[in-house]
């Protein structure tokens, strides 16, 4: 009998240190190109039956010696899950093609998808079975996201319009291509936003539409109706939402969104309310009017009586406790189901019979699938180990995908009767990579400011050695109300200085996820206080705790809130002597001067929030804990990196930062990427970004 490779798969998760390879094992460590060439895993969907899963695959091309990456393309997998491990997932959709969001029709007979084969993003079909797909509508603007109606005869779906351009696709992409080619540039603009993210705004909104599917055979669908032409606000929310924006009622009368009313004060409000959107032209009904915060992620019981969704209780808030709801449609009357589980629910699904909602959580540097009882509110841990990403419920049958410090998305099938064995449907990082040895890496705690514990992660090099000491990469994360925690990340990922011979600490300070809402709540008004001390409380921890860091050779990183604690440690963390106790130091599009950001950023409601005000109010908030006051004390070299198109964190706030450096004649350098946004995400960018960073580490700590 062969072993049980799902279960291995599940112990590796929860131990970590036991199930890596040993240097003596493999050739090398982890690198940025393994990192960008690995296959990404996402999106599991599941038969109505259970019986098959469908997944998306990313797969990017390496070409020539050299190992170059070409180019990325994203297609659909499909398993029988009845047939165990006799039969490996099968390609569904055609190689060259490039797809996205699949979903089951109700009949689990075909697969529903989103491709711009034909130039725009348009919906597709293709047997379950296989076959060549067919494409089912042809509007002039892209899809940007859809759901099925449940008899599956009709298609929910989102596309970026114009107001006055109603349902009329043809007249939205006419106005986009005559302000391509005229002459003049300009743009005149009435209120914020004006910018977003990275994209500058043009008059558009996201905005839902609904057209009949056609019959089998039938030419592919031309013509919709508005859904939601009478709310002025995007759905899906930009810039990150999906269709889990928004739900049809299970007799396909209505459909239920979430959306933020924009108006002037779109960019300082999250005042997300949950509208239910007749199918027949009806009038928009608001149904969480009395909530003044975020509410979102609707989903109906199977028999339509409940409507279950999360929603925050403070507004302006973007990281707010979101509890789950239970709204009676009859009755209009709400309640909220666990108001003691000291948790942000994420995304929900429900059971077939409503009495049971599935929800993913962070907890304690973790993010498990947990079961909430509707009726008592109970919670019970399902599936543990790392981070639990997307998943899906058909009856028993439990489909997800899960990453951890040591692999990318892999994705697992399970029985809810029992979830503890686990079926590994594609293979982990460490699978695909047998060559490469991963560093092993643990949970610790400490006590941080005030005595209270906070916890931490430490990473070994992947040639680690008993009784060699390493330099150390001490990584600080953003949010600021985030978490590194047990999880696999494609930007900055601890495996990638680990496999350059790093050991790697990261601390999760005061403000962080996952350990109670008050933890969370901490940071804001003291961004500069709490987390700087459990930073170095956390760094003399981890000194003690594990002989090999090796802290006179240490450099510091971080992005977003971690370049401004980058910034903001430059000048204020020094020992006794005055000396600071890193090497060098690297600030990823990081805060440079809070009241600046104050107004240069897209989304005031978060420097708000955590500033009590806006800059002209309370201005001493911004100069508490603000970077630039303390440049004169800058003595650390710093690598400073910046995406032209990030919004959030504006370029003016690295370009300052290596001005100030330079200024002041200390070593230093600028990485600058006129095609990025906050984040780095093509390829050969992230590879360059990886490269440099590395040089710099290796200049100033070894290796």
């Amino acid at each position: 009998m062969k072993p049980d490779r799902s279960l291995m798969f599940a112990l590796a998760g929860l131990l970590g240190l036991a199930m890596l390879p040993s240097a003596a094992e493999a050739a090398r460590g982890f690198d940025v190109r393994d990192l960008q060439a690995l296959n990404r895993v996402s999106s599991p969907t599941l038969s109505p039956d259970g019986a098959r899963v469908v997944f998306a695959q990313r797969e990017i091309a390496v070409e020539g010696a050299g190992g170059d990456l070409g180019k990325a393309t994203t297609g659909l997998w499909i398993r029988d899950l009845r047939t165990r491990d006799l039969a490996p997932p099968r390609r569904l959709t055609p190689e060259d093609w490039s797809v996205n969001s699949p979903a089951f029709a109700p009949d689990g007979r075909t697969v529903y998808f989103l491709s711009a084969r034909s130039g725009t993003a348009q919906l597709y079909a293709v047997a379950a079975a296989g076959g060549k797909p067919r494409q089912l509508t042809d509007f002039a603007l892209d899809i940007g996201s859809y759901r099925l109606s449940p008899d599956g005869t009709r298609v929910a779906f989102s596309a970026d319009t114009f107001a006055d351009c109603a349902a009329d696709f043809a007249c939205t992409r006419k106005r986009l291509d005559a302000r391509a080619a005229g002459k003049a540039s300009g743009v005149l603009y009435e209120q914020l936003f004006v910018r977003h993210w990275d994209t500058w705004k043009d008059g558009r909104r996201s905005r839902l539409f609904v057209a009949a599917l056609p019959a089998s055979g039938g030419g592919a669908v031309q013509a919709a109706t508005a859904l939601s032409a009478a709310l002025d606000g995007d759905i899906p929310a930009k810039p990150f939402g999906g269709n889990d924006d928004y739900a049809w009622a299970p007799d396909g009368a209505s459909v239920v969104a979430s959306v933020r009313i924009a108006g002037g004060s779109e960019p300082w409000s999250t005042n997300f309310d949950l509208y239910r959107l007749p199918v027949d032209g009806g009038a928009p009904v608001n149904l969480t009017a009395a909530n003044p915060a975020w509410d979102a992620g609707p989903v109906f019981s199977a028999d339509g009586g409940t409507l279950f969704y999360r929603a925050m209780k403070r507004p302006g808030f973007e990281a707010d406790r979101f509890a789950l709801m239970a709204r009676d449609m009859a009755t209009g009357q709400v309640r909220e189901i666990a108001p003691d589980w000291d948790r942000s629910a994420d995304g929900i699904v429900a059971s077939a019979d409503g009495r049971t909602l599935y929800t993913t959580a962070q907890d304690t540097g973790e993010h498990p699938l947990f079961a909430v009882d509707v009726a008592s509110g109970r919670v019970d841990r399902r599936v543990g180990g790392g981070t639990l990403g997307a998943f899906e419920i058909a009856g028993d049958t439990l489909a997800f995908t899960r990453n951890s410090l040591h692999s990318g998305d892999q994705l697992f099938t399970a029985s809810l009767s029992s979830p503890q064995v686990q079926r590994a449907i594609t293979p982990s990082a460490g699978d695909a990579l047998p060559e490469v040895a991963f560093g092993a890496y643990e949970q610790f705690s400490f006590p941080g400011w005030n005595g209270e514990t906070v916890h931490g992660y430490v990473v070994k090099p992947w040639n680690y050695e008993e009784g060699t000491k390493y330099p150390v990469a001490f990584l600080i994360h953003g949010g600021p109300q985030g978490s590194f925690g047990d999880g696999w990340s494609y930007r900055w990922n601890p495996q990638t200085y680990a496999g350059q011979g790093y050991a790697v600490v990261m601390i999760d300070f005061h403000g962080s996820t996952g350990y109670g809402q008050a933890f969370t709540d901490s940071i804001s008004g003291d961004w500069g206080g709490k987390p700087l001390v459990d930073l170095q409380k956390g760094w003399a921890a981890a000194q003690d705790r594990y002989a090999f860091l090796d802290g006179g050779r240490a450099c510091a990183l971080g992005a977003s809130y971690g370049g401004y604690m980058i910034n903001w440690i430059a000048g204020n963390w020094f020992d006794e002597a005055g000396a600071s106790p890193w090497k060098c130091l690297v600030n990823h599009d990081g805060v440079f001067d809070t009241r600046s950001m104050g107004y240069v950023t897209e989304e005031l409601w978060f420097s708000e929030w955590e500033n009590g005000g806006t800059p002209y109010q309370v201005p001493e908030n911004y100069e508490k804990f603000n970077p630039v006051n303390h440049v004169a004390k800058w003595r650390v070299p710093m690598l400073v990196v910046q995406g032209e198109k990030d919004y959030r964190v504006p370029v003016d706030q690295g370009l300052s930062a290596f001005t100030a450096l330079q200024r002041r004649g200390i070593e230093s350098q600028l990485l600058y990427f006129p095609d990025e946004n906050h984040w780095v995400l093509k390829p050969a960018n992230s590879v360059l970004w990886h490269d440099t960073v590395n040089a710099w580490l290796k200049k100033h700590i070894g290796q």
